[in-house]
């Protein structure tokens, strides 16, 4: 079971909506779609279910081109953020719908929808209509008919944004589970990095209608080949400066000057750190100092995000517990030079940074 998209491109009125895209999908395979909004997963997803028509290109689904087939005939579920419930229906009838249009048999259904709603925390709410029930738990119905379903592919778009935290770590751990188990195709668009490290599987980061990599998710959060998908596999995003390395030492664009990069021709290049690197004080012995001035602080309880302004560039450091911090006081931040990613002054990796021993 695969399902391949070949030179595929969408555009409007002249507007390219998706650029073109090659993706090959396997059978059991999470896949995460990753990138901000507008960034083009929803209408790659709407492409593979068959309710956009590509402007170029073809879908093979299992070696079959079935691009101009409809979605009717498709062999898929889908989940929305925005969930869809039959609001006549009861939470049972609506979970049992996709059975009884595949004609199971009566205990096949009952079977199936018992053990889809306790698998959802849906069991006490059967009899129920879905405008009875929270907005979670309308959700956890969708997702509950989606999974019934048994599709070959299972297309599900931002489907946990509703649901509270709890409830959304427990499914994020048991989504992907499940439908592997039934070997489906997976597919799961978000515009968290730790969403998509939690599934893990492999993710496709996405830009202005282009993917820019796609791979195992490790990989992709380790190693991104470029600019481009570093800045999406980090949240908050990754903080950048510019070098020039020469000899022996980097000279960074704030007149810092390490001895590091041994291995780097000398030349201009871009350094790329993600915000957990920083630190308030020096616990590595080479690493670099930098001055930053304090902006804003927002604490979460067990980390506290810092807003810098490093000379023309803001930056964002995230330490670990609650500082005593005054706004607007200058401070001194610290970085491993193991953890910085070097770029082209174009943007294509160089040199990836030195894993050895980090925690995510």
């Amino acid at each position: 079971m695969s399902l391949i998209l070949e030179d595929i491109t969408l555009s409007s009125d002249g507007q390219p909506h998706i650029y073109q895209t090659n993706l090959t999908l396997e059978k059991a395979t999470m896949n995460v779609l990753l990138g901000a909004t507008l960034s083009g997963k929803t209408t790659l997803m709407r492409l593979m279910a068959g309710l956009d028509k590509p402007t170029s290109g073809r879908i093979l689904w299992n070696g079959e081109d079935v691009t101009g087939k409809r979605v009717q005939d498709r062999d898929i579920a889908m989940v929305y953020q925005q969930f869809i419930n039959y609001p006549s229906l009861s939470v049972y009838e609506n979970i049992a719908s996709p059975l009884r249009l595949m004609n199971k048999s009566r205990s096949e259904i009952d079977d199936a929808v018992k053990e889809a709603a306790d698998l959802m925390k849906l069991s006490n709410f059967l009899d129920r209509k879905p405008l009875e029930l929270s907005g979670g738990q309308q959700q956890r119905c969708a997702l509950a008919r989606a999974l019934v379903k048994g599709a070959g592919l299972v297309l599900l778009d931002e489907p946990l944004a509703n649901l509270d935290y709890k409830l959304r770590e427990e499914l994020r751990a048991e989504i992907p589970k499940i439908f592997e188990q039934s070997g489906a195709i997976f597919v799961y668009a978000t515009t968290e990095p730790e969403e998509a490290l939690l599934l893990g599987g492999n993710t496709a980061t996405l830009s202005q209608g282009r993917i820019t990599q796609f791979n195992k998710t490790p990989d992709v959060y380790h190693h991104p080949k470029d600019a481009t998908t570093a800045r999406i596999f980090s949240n908050p995003p990754m903080n950048f400066l510019n070098l020039n390395k020469k000899g022996t030492e980097v000279t960074f664009s704030d007149g810092t000057v390490a001895s590091m990069l041994n291995s780097l021709a000398d030349g201009e290049y871009l350094a790329g750190f993600r915000p957990n690197h920083l630190e308030l004080h020096k616990h590595h012995e080479n690493a670099i100092k930098f001055s930053a001035k304090l902006n804003v602080t927002e604490i979460t309880g067990s980390e506290t995000f810092l807003h810098l302004q490093h000379d023309d560039q803001a930056w964002v450091g995230l330490v670990h517990g609650v500082h005593d911090l005054n706004l607007g006081e200058d401070l001194s931040v610290y970085l491993d030079p193991s953890h910085i990613y070097t770029f082209s002054q174009e943007g294509e990796l160089v040199l990836p940074a030195s894993y050895a021993g980090e925690k995510r």
